[in-house]
């Protein structure tokens, strides 16, 4: 516990608060429990880092912003946290994250923006910054975060972990700072797959248990074939389905209409998160704290006000349509696809540029967003590295509701590659 503590605090901006004395006292219980062979399960004394969105009972939930600095602290843990203590596991500190994790880039002005492991002059991918460095740079084995349009799979993918967002319901959200209720989801950042399996268990409160893998997968080719899509990126793609066939799985390559169409209708009629966003914020928005928020969040807020009601209604029809026509296309079968078009892009010019940094941010969440509408669990996963050694990253994904195959299948990648995991 104390190497943890102590790396977290040489880093810079993957924490927004440390909760040193409380750790060390859970840790030293944990060890006189382990001691007299009383350990609460196999996880007890386990560290971990929470995203400044979940309450953990004592510190402020600033969700990134300095306009919750003066908020009272959590009387009591969030749901998703309790359920790891009861394991005995232990929070460290409450992570960084773009500000109302209302961005994929990571960037925060307020508390610095987190960088990996000998890519600092790149972004970190957010909105669960704090908690994909955290993990990258070895502080803790595994943290939590949130993913409305891809804020654990895309920090996930521009870091080189894993990061699983599940259907919305799988997890006990009280607790947990909202953005946009229709889209919020929680989900663990691990080192790999396998750790990613164990958490989604422990977050919800059951043990462990293993899933029979599924047996059909399916490339998108319109993803694949998207002119934006950068060449490792794909070609790291089907490197990774050679491998499920050398192993005697079959993958298929087609087009999904249910993906390209969600993608029309978010192209056409706006992203329903960011709407909800803005109901959310409104009256803050409208008071003199405006002025405390990152004028980039602000700028975003902005843009979904003026989306037509209209608009929000032909959106909620369409995604309940394609939801359903989804589950019948794949038919049990997981969907391989790129979790981010492009590797992490360098930090400095979009520090600088709110335009590009705009333009980039809608690039980067344009993959994950699809997943979001249509409700699809995705395990984010590297797949390799580029040219500069920089990672890339598949997404393993299915209909709404197939959770445990979509981690099966993470599951058996990790095995055949040998992984290490922290159970």
């Amino acid at each position: 516990m104390g190497a943890a503590l102590d790396k977290a605090k040489a880093s810079t901006g993957v924490f927004i608060s440390l909760m040193e004395e409380a750790a060390l006292a859970e840790a030293a219980a944990a060890t006189r429990r382990r001691s007299a062979g009383a350990a609460l399960s196999d996880f007890d004394g386990i560290p971990f880092a929470v995203k400044d969105l979940f309450d953990v009972v004592g510190s402020v939930t600033t969700a990134g912003s300095r306009t919750r600095m003066a908020m009272p602290a959590a009387p009591r843990d969030s749901a998703i946290v309790a359920n790891l203590r009861k394991l005995g596991m232990i929070p460290i500190g409450k992570t960084n994250l773009s500000e109302f994790a209302f961005s994929g880039l990571g960037l925060n002005p307020h508390f610095g923006t987190p960088t990996a492991s000998g890519r600092e002059d790149r972004v970190p991918g957010g909105s669960s910054s704090g908690s994909a460095i955290a993990v990258q740079r070895g502080i803790v084995p595994v943290a939590l975060g949130t993913d409305t349009a891809g804020s654990v799979r895309v920090p996930a993918a521009f870091n080189g972990i894993a990061g699983f967002r599940p259907s919305r319901g799988r997890y006990d959200m009280r607790g947990v700072y909202p953005l946009a209720a229709s889209f919020d989801t929680a989900g663990p950042l691990a080192r790999n797959a396998e750790d990613c399996v164990v958490m989604d268990a422990l977050m919800r409160g059951v043990a462990p248990a293993s899933t029979t893998a599924p047996r059909r997968f399916i490339i998108e080719r319109s993803l694949l074939d998207d002119p934006e899509l950068e060449p490792a990126v794909g070609q790291n793609l089907l490197a990774f389905a050679d491998l499920l066939r050398s192993g005697g799985r079959p993958v298929e390559r087609r087009v999904i209409s249910s993906i390209g169409r969600a993608r029309a209708a978010i192209a056409e009629f706006g992203w329903p998160g960011g709407v909800e966003a803005v109901a959310f914020h409104r009256d803050l928005l409208a008071s003199r704290k405006r002025a405390l928020i990152d004028p980039r969040v602000v700028a975003r807020l902005d843009i979904a006000a003026a989306t037509p009601a209209e608009n929000m209604i032909a959106l909620r029809q369409i995604r309940t349509e394609l939801i359903r026509a989804l589950r019948h296309e794949l038919d049990g079968a997981i969907l391989i696809q790129p979790t981010v078009p492009h590797v992490a892009p360098l930090l400095a010019p979009l520090a600088s540029d709110d335009e590009l940094f705009a333009r980039l941010n809608l690039r980067t969440l344009s993959m994950t967003m699809i997943g979001s509408f249509l409700d699809m669990p995705g395990l984010a996963l590297i797949s390799g590295t580029d040219s500069q050694g920089l990672p890339t990253s598949v997404l393993l994904t299915g209909a709404s509701g197939f959770d445990d195959a979509v981690l099966a299948a993470g599951q058996l990648v990790s095995r055949d590659h040998g992984l290490d995991s922290f159970s």
